[in-house]
């Protein structure tokens, strides 16, 4: 039996603690990165933080902790659980030990019902000890399955500071969000040297995998972050919006009075044609200071995030005309799809602000799918029983109107502003559609305009919004200094509603 005595167990942890060698070390600052402890420190309570795992690998040579830290804490004074990669111990590679850290800290934040911090800064698997930590039940498959598990009963967050490489970038695809740091951050499922041997590709990492990309273009990177301390904030403000698990509330804030300069009015123009910035609408529409957006950068015609609503927690679909005249396309289907779920899984009252002159047409998109990525949309919509209120601020023409939790998707409340049209299509294009014949026939140009404008008059009053009111298509007509306060009322009245959905274990989606 070998024993420990005091003061060798306290040397084997100061040298467990202190990672790697120097020159790692001095690499990543290099770099602007953070040592992982120091990452840890950062981001809980002063004195929050337990350890599991210390002494992984602790009898191997230059593996301390083997690589990763993981244990309990509180941010905010709300526990969690956390991983933390180390990027000084052969690039934060997974051993078998690593793995198994890994996986017990999932199971403890599922177990517990606590969220799950992922801080990922890790170059993939040792090839070396593949046996050991790829293929087994144990093995890093089961990081996965715990994550799926997880995923809609505790919050998952990532922060990302370096490589997510190979099949470790699917830690920070099964989580909610994850923040990238700039320039340091990447995901990539094979490297630049692979994917040049394998497809002939001469690329970059960075080029390929890198935060820009992955926040602006594929939509697996949530926020951008210039520093690791702003990665950190990013969670720290995610986590703040939601409970600690699916069977408790968002936590309630203190009330805050909406900007008092928000003149939501002045926000929206009388014309279709002239765009306005959806995001503007929102800051003036809730708590001053409380929108949190989410992938501000991917899919910009369409406006998500979290907010509050006199201190109560509310998710924000909205589209944005300033981007590609809020039209709904393939990537901001998808974007809306996952957020809903989101918010239902999590019981964020969901807030649509539609703008919307439809999902987009053409050869281009239907090969990429737009009807199936509509109907996953339209399927999240429907599927979501939290609270949900729909708000006409200017249109919602065609399958958009269905999209944004229109009267048939069951909302608590249709509401429009004065400015609202509900419609299969827009004035110009329906009278188009309906009479281009005849329009063209017509050879005298005043005439010809003169028609088309009696034309669109008769098709504007029949989709008259006091008329749809009488019909009982929407709930009601409010000026727009009164939402705000309707909203706050119809939220509070909603809260207690029965939230079963149908009769099945779950539905097939529309992938």
């Amino acid at each position: 039996m070998v024993t420990v005595d005091g003061g060798a167990l306290e040397q084997l942890g100061k040298r467990v603690r202190a990672g790697g060698a120097e020159k790692y070390h001095a690499a990543n600052a290099a770099k602007g990165k953070l040592f992982a402890r120091e990452r840890v420190a950062l981001l809980v309570d002063e004195g929050s933080f337990v350890e599991d795992g210390l002494y992984a690998n602790a009898l191997a040579d230059g593996l301390p902790a083997d690589g990763v830290v993981t244990g309990t804490a509180t941010i905010d004074g709300r526990q969690v659980c956390l991983m933390a990669n180390d990027s000084t111990v052969k690039a934060g590679s997974w051993g078998a030990r690593t793995v198994e850290k890994i996986i017990r800290i999932i199971e403890r934040a599922y177990d517990t019902g606590v969220p799950m911090v992922y801080l990922v800064d890790s170059a993939g698997a040792r090839i070396t000890d593949q046996v050991e930590l790829f293929p087994g039940r144990r093995g890093a498959g089961k990081i996965f399955w715990n994550q799926v598990r997880a995923s809609g009963s505790i919050p998952q967050v990532c922060a990302l500071f370096g490589p997510s490489a190979a099949g470790g970038a699917y830690i920070p695809a099964f989580c909610d969000v994850v923040a990238m740091v700039d320039g340091n951050a990447s995901m990539y499922l094979g490297s630049d040297r692979m994917v040049e041997m394998v497809t002939g590709e001469k690329t970059t990492l960075e080029a390929m995998g890198g935060a820009k990309v992955h926040c602006g273009e594929s939509g697996v990177g949530h926020f951008l972050c210039k520093t690791e301390a702003e990665a950190l904030d990013v969670v720290k403000r995610y986590l703040s919006y939601l409970p600690a698990n699916w069977t408790q509330q968002p936590p309630t804030a203190e009330a805050v009075e909406a900007p008092a300069k928000a003149d939501l009015a002045a926000l929206v123009p009388a014309s279709e044609r002239q765009a306005f910035d959806m995001r503007r609408y929102v800051k003036g529409l809730l708590d001053e200071g409380s929108f949190f957006e989410i992938q501000a950068l991917w899919a910009k015609e369409l406006t998500i995030g979290f907010g509050r609503l006199n201190g109560e927690v509310v998710g924000v679909v909205g589209n944005n005309s300033m981007f590609k005249g809020g039209v709904l396309f393939v990537d901001s289907a998808d974007k809306a799809t996952r957020f809903v779920q989101l918010c239902d899984a999590f019981n964020v009252p969901l807030l649509f602000l539609s703008d919307v002159p439809g999902f987009m047409v053409g050869s281009a998109v239907e090969k990429q799918g737009i009807i199936r990525h509509g109907a996953k949309m339209i399927t999240a919509i429907s599927e979501a029983t939290v609270p949900k209120i729909c708000v006409v601020v200017r249109k919602a023409y065609g399958a958009g109107l269905y999209a944004m939790a229109g009267p048939g998707f069951e909302p608590d409340a249709t509401i429009a502003l004065p400015t609202a049209k509900i419609a299969v299509m827009g004035a110009e294009a329906a009278v188009n559609a309906v009479y281009a014949n005849k329009i063209a026939a017509i050879e005298d140009e005043a005439e010809r305009a003169a028609f088309v404008a009696a034309k669109r008059a008769e098709y504007e009053q029949d989709i008259d919004v006091v008329r749809l009111a009488s019909e009982l298509v929407i709930d009601t007509i409010v000026e727009p200094h009164e939402l705000r306060a309707e909203l706050i009322r119809r939220y509070t009245a909603a809260r207690s509603k029965d939230r079963h959905f149908s009769r099945r274990r779950h539905g097939v989606t529309p992938v």
